[in-house]
């Protein structure tokens, strides 16, 4: 690893902060833990944890000793002063003259030492850090020092590579215990530079900021340096499989994202998936004994609680043979879910904690030939599962090729897996009304697309943003942590190209809304064929070319769904010299009522809206201006020319989405959004 400790960047950091007066320990603690957090060869997704013991001033102004450790809910590598709450030193220290510490009593010793009782919980591990006597004590999850700890005589790999440079700590599940170990550890080996915690990670210490920081980068360095020595050429055998076409990943993706579904066709509880492939992650899981070294366990306890203890492990799929897959894949999640009822009901055996089973869904797909789906419960939670099983996969990678990995037992995954503190740390307030949901929109660059994307992603659903010009929708979507597609609704190649990579990011589809538009004039009797084709085309068949593809993934999926069209006021209500706009507009509301007839057993809703005078690429503001002078009318007038006398915006189209989506009893409906418009009022 290379020390990227700089005497320049520290004293910028000392600067900047010190215009806001935090002190210099601080800031260095910042600027550290920064260092270490934005490499993920150490640390991933909040993991791992630093502090700095300095003094600060309580409410009477007088000085006080306290502990700076990370926060509960920060990320190492975007810390901010705040992210690092103040608590009491002494209250700590004095804790560790007991015999036993509950978790529940551990965590509310901690917050009522903190100084700030707004201040996020200190991190579970905080006694620990209070306990080593050091100003600065850093703690990673190490990929390399993993892969050597995670072995049948790990312990003694690791004397071999440090000497008495660290101290070895026995495999503790963290906590009172642990601090309390660590600090016994530590006393009996005063000049170690650090702690090796055996199936866990590493923690460092230092008098300096850069010393705690110069001292994990060289032991970590060491571990690499003892994983390139005597590494086998073949870490893994492939297995002697017949290798047949691989399927794309959307055409399997669906059906996996159904069958890990729960509740049924009528509530389902659905899950996001993200695939990922790589020679490193082939290498992996084409290898013969897969099923050995993948089902051992995590690399680090707390992986469990993103990922679970274990993976799923399917065959390999065939492009001319997917049934065969498909099959073989329902006995193997089926299968799992039932040895993972099977793991609760063997663990949990304490009358006097029992525990609720969570669910028994898979969190890792690994697919030989293939690569792997990681599954979580938004495309966040499935990113953040699938980066810590690529972490995974190179520390069982480096472990295997120096001898055999092995993780921590069944007992203590499921004790860290049901720990009360690391559960708190995925949150257990109720999801959105929409979460676990994808849904598409297309003509997202628009103004009312915009706005559905927005309100759908607020509701809780992922979205995916369709346009003809994906720069239109490439900012919403990095702001909204979405899909841009770049998509001719107009062209089968393009949308087939979209649905599938919307399958590749999500797994599948739930919600469309079919919503790209563009309004054709002229008389009716006067137009030329191509006017009217050419509206037909997008205000039409458009519809329905991607209403098809979202239903094809939708009844893989088995999980119902919801198709939501953009019709408008005039397939009711035809406006003079409109009708090259309103005629396809009009067989696009009966598109959505065919779909509704024809899909309904399957679980799919459909729904339309129909909109008037909403700004947009349709009703530009020069448009506003010449058709409000035409009806001598002031622009407000004619925007608000409707029974409540309200202009009707965007937002408020974009919620009648949202609304039908909701609706989950609510099919073959038209909802009018204008304010009210008596003659494009259906009887």
């Amino acid at each position: 690893m290379k020390n990227l400790w700089s005497d320049r960047d520290a004293r910028a950091f000392v600067r900047r902060y010190a215009r806001d007066g935090i002190n210099r320990d601080l800031a260095l603690r910042v600027y550290t833990t920064r260092l270490l957090g934005v490499d993920p060869r150490l640390v991933l997704h909040g993991g791992g944890n630093t502090s700095v013991k300095t003094t600060a001033t309580d409410l009477n102004s007088d000085p006080v000793d306290v502990l700076c450790v990370k926060g509960s809910g920060w990320d190492m590598g975007d810390i901010e002063p705040a992210g690092l709450p103040a608590v009491r030193l002494d209250a700590l220290r004095e804790l560790e003259a007991l015999e036993a510490l509950s978790d529940e009593d551990m965590v509310n010793a901690q917050r009522r030492n903190l100084l700030d009782s707004k201040a996020p919980n200190p991190s579970v591990e905080t006694l620990l850090h209070a306990f080593m006597p050091h100003k600065f004590v850093d703690h990673t999850h190490s990929t390399a020092v993993l892969a050597l700890t995670d072995q049948s005589d790990g312990a003694a790999i690791c004397r071999d590579v440090y000497g008495d440079r660290v101290a070895m700590v026995p495999y503790i599940m963290p906590g009172f215990a642990l601090a309390k170990s660590c600090a016994s550890y530590q006393r009996e080996n005063p000049d170690v530079e650090g702690l090796i915690l055996l199936k866990h990670g590493i923690f460092t210490f230092g008098d300096t900021a850069e010393e705690a920081y110069g001292r994990m980068i060289d032991l970590v360095s060491l571990a690499e340096w003892r994983l390139r020595e005597g590494r086998k050429e073949q870490v893994f055998v492939p297995a002697k499989t017949k290798v047949t076409r691989a399927p794309r990943v959307s055409e399997i993706a669906p059906r996996l994202r159904g069958m890990l579904a729960m509740g049924g066709q009528d509530e389902p509880t659905r899950f996001v998936m993200t695939f990922r492939t790589s020679a490193a992650i082939r290498n992996f899981v084409d290898g013969g004994e897969l099923s050995r070294y993948a089902r051992q366990g995590p690399v680090t306890p707390d992986h469990a609680i993103r990922i679970k203890p274990k993976p799923v492990v399917l065959s390999r799929p065939g492009k001319f043979d997917l049934e065969g897959f498909f099959k073989s894949a329902t006995r193997a999640i089926d299968k799992y879910k039932t040895d993972y009822a099977a793991y609760f009901e063997r663990n949990n055996t304490d009358a006097n904690d029992p525990k609720t089973q969570l669910d028994p869904v898979p969190r890792i797909l690994l697919v030989p030939g293939f690569g792997f789906f990681a599954v979580g419960s938004s495309a966040k939670a499935a990113d953040q599962a699938a980066d810590l099983y690529e972490n995974n996969v190179a520390v069982i990678t480096a472990a295997e090729g120096i001898g055999r990995f092995r993780s921590i037992t069944d007992h203590d995954m499921f004790e860290i897996e049901y720990w009360s503190l690391e559960q708190a740390k995925l949150g257990n307030a109720k999801e959105a009304a929409l979460a676990r949901q994808v849904v598409a929109i297309t003509g997202a660059g628009g103004a009312i697309g915009q706005a559905t994307a927005r309100a759908f992603r607020t509701a809780g659903a992922d979205v995916a943003l369709l346009d003809l010009d994906e720069g239109q929708v490439s900012g919403l979507a990095a702001e909204l942590g979405g899909l841009a597609i770049a998509c001719d609704v107009t062209d089968d190649k393009s949308v087939s190209r979209a649905f599938a990579a919307i399958a590749d990011r999500f797994g599948g589809i739930d919600i469309l809304v079919s919503n790209a538009g563009a309004a054709w004039q002229g008389k009716i009797g006067e137009v030329d064929d191509k006017t009217l084709r050419d509206s037909f085309e997008l205000n039409f068949f458009a519809h329905q070319r991607v209403a098809k593809a979202a239903v094809e993934i939708m009844r893989a999926q088995g999980t119902g769904g919801v198709l939501l069209f953009n019709t408008s006021k005039q397939a009711v209500n035809p406006g003079k010299n409109f009708g090259p706009y309103g005629l396809p507009k009009a067989a696009t509301l009966f598109l959505s009522r065919q779909y509704a007839l024809d899909y309904g057993a399957d679980g799919i809703r459909s729904n339309a809206v129909n909109a008037d005078r909403i700004r947009s690429g349709l009703l530009t503001d020069d448009m506003v201006k010449l058709r409000s002078k035409a009806r001598g009318l002031s622009e407000q007038d004619y925007m608000s020319g409707n029974l409540l006398g309200r202009e009707v915006l965007a937002s408020d189209v974009a919620q009648a989405f949202v609304d039908l989506a909701k609706s989950e009893k609510t099919t073959a409906a038209v909802l009018t959004v204008d304010g009210g418009n008596i003659e494009a009022a259906l009887r």
